[in-house]
Parts: C-alpha cells; structure tokens; sequence
C-alpha cells in the first residue's frame, strides 16, 4: 500500500466501488478521510483506506452497512480474518457470491474493477474505465486494465462454467466508456481505416478499442462491427475505397484465410491488410497481409497509412 494520502476517486478505484459509495459511508457511517490541507480537498490516509476495505468486504458478504461500518471504525488497520465481523470469511468465496477474478500482476485498479464486476456495479466499472481512457488513453487502458480483467473473466468462466453476466456486463461498460471516447474525438475528415469482424465473429470489443484508439490518435474510420459476411465486407470496400481493412477474428473458427484474399482481389484493393486478434495463424496468412501483435502495433500502422497519404492529424 502507498504511504501518500489519495483522493476519494484513487480509493474508489482501488476498493471498485463508486465515489458516490464512498460519499455515503462518509456521510452516513463516518467513513472519510481523515487527512486536510487548508485549501484543499481532505484525502484518505493508508489507515483510512484500511478501514475502508473492511466495509467493503463486510458489505460484500452481506452484513448490514451500519454493523459494518462499526467493525471497521474499530480498526485502525487490516485485521485478520476472523475478526473481520460477526461471522467468520470463507477463503473461498470473495465479492459477489463467487470465487475472485484473477487480474495476475496488475495493479489494484484493475484489482478494484474485477471486485466491482464481480458485483455487477456498473456505475463503479465505468467511472473506473473512463478515469483510466482520460488519464492513459486507449492503448496503456487496454493492456494493463481491461485486458487482465476480461482474461480473468475468462479463466473463471473457462473453469467454473459461470461468469457469463459478469462478462456481458464488464463488455456493456466498456463498450460504453469506448463509444464516448470517440464521440470526445470527433474527426473531420475522410475515414481511411475499416474495421470489420470477421464473418460469423461477434467479440467486437477489441475493435471497439482500436476505434477509440484511433478516434484518439485523430485517423477517420469506418466501424462495420459483428458477423459481416465477405460479400458485404466487399461492398464496403468498393464504395469506400479504405487505405486499410482491419478483420478481427478472436477464434480459429472464424479465421478463415479467403476473406483476406477476396479483400486483396477487391478492385479497390487497399494498401493495407490487417489480419488483428488470436483466430488468425501466421501461417495460413495471404502474401501482403499483416498480423499486428497487439493493438498498438494496428495503431501504429494504421497511423502510418494515412501520415502516408498526406492527411492532417485531425483525419
């Protein structure tokens, strides 16, 4: 834990509860923070957020907010588990009902955002995701918060069947916080990049990032979404005449190599091909096609297409 005093949004983002949480167990329950400095904002010391984490887990396994609240004004740090309240913790169960989400070494935002989505608090998921697009951008964004998370979802789902309104939920949001970047990043100007899922393929999020990413990063684009079929990514192509065709398959099942051979055939053909996410194998790509590593390597070509073409940096 950081010896520094932090601000009411670091603690909620930390705990993956919403400010307005916090404001309530201060107002009602006397939980604030107990540092201030003339002039500015109180901020929550270590002790503060010690006590804060007993309510949230105590909250979380079901005890009433006011007995919570009493057991954690009684600490003055973490205290084992068998003295966190009325009944005793099972290591085993965590926030929601079920076992946690794995986040690996990410840090304790994402930490906080996997026990949020664990909760289905959607108001907590999405002021974190939007705290982080605004302080990092897209790119840092996905790769040490949303990305661990939505694999830790994935592990649990893979291993224990369930999970399945986690996912939706945690997608929902951060599809949501996605959209409102770009409309924060209107751009004027022609749309050189189409990005379109591969047929048959629905995991859109990933090109949903690349799309704020790009909004961001000031290059037009074309977002076509889920399941296009070849003949209409085709068509898109013809009437558009994109610089470059991004096709994102996220299984082996969709990944099928003749749809970027009918895109390199297209009489419009564009100057670049991605073939984006895990569905694709190297080894069955066409000639001219590339395989970004990761969402910053298809930004980074994709900028470079339109600097190429001569365009201005707002599109």
């Amino acid at each position: 834990m950081a010896d520094e005093a932090l601000s009411a949004g670091a603690v909620a983002r930390r705990l993956g509860v919403a400010v307005t949480t916090l404001r309530t167990w201060h107002q009602r329950y006397g939980l604030g923070p107990g540092e201030h400095v003339p002039g500015h904002h109180r901020r929550y010391t270590p002790a503060d957020l010690a006590r804060l984490e007993i309510m949230r887990r105590l909250t979380a396994e079901g005890v009433a907010p006011a007995e919570a609240a009493r057991w954690a004004r009684q600490a003055p740090a973490v205290l084992p588990a068998e003295q966190l309240g009325p009944k005793r913790r099972d290591p085993a169960v965590r926030d929601g009902g079920g076992t946690t989400i794995p986040v690996g070494r990410a840090g304790p935002v994402a930490r906080g955002m996997a026990r949020a989505a664990m909760r289905l608090d959607s108001v907590a998921i999405g002021e974190t995701v939007a705290h982080a697009l605004a302080t990092d951008g897209v790119v840092r964004t996905w790769d040490g918060l949303l990305r661990p998370v939505l694999a830790g979802i994935g592990e649990r789902h893979a291993t224990t069947g369930g999970l399945v309104e986690v996912e939706h939920l945690v997608s929902r949001c951060v599809s949501e916080a996605f959209a409102a970047m770009a409309r924060s990043h209107a751009i004027a100007g022609p749309a050189r990049i189409l990005l379109s899922c591969a047929d048959e393929e629905q995991h859109t999020l990933p090109l949903e990032a690349l799309a704020a990413a790009l909004a961001e990063a000031g290059v037009g684009y074309r977002m076509l979404g889920a399941r296009v079929p070849v003949a209409a990514l085709l068509e898109a192509v013809s009437r558009t005449g994109p610089a470059a065709v991004v096709l994102w398959s996220h299984t082996r099942a969709t990944a099928d190599p003749d749809q970027l051979t009918a895109v390199l055939a297209a009489p419009r053909r564009p100057l670049l091909v991605l073939a984006a996410g895990p569905g694709w194998r190297s080894d069955t790509l066409p000639a001219g096609v590339v395989r970004p590593v990761d969402l910053a390597e298809a930004l980074s070509l994709a900028v470079a297409v339109r600097d190429s073409l001569g365009q201005s940096t707002t599109g």
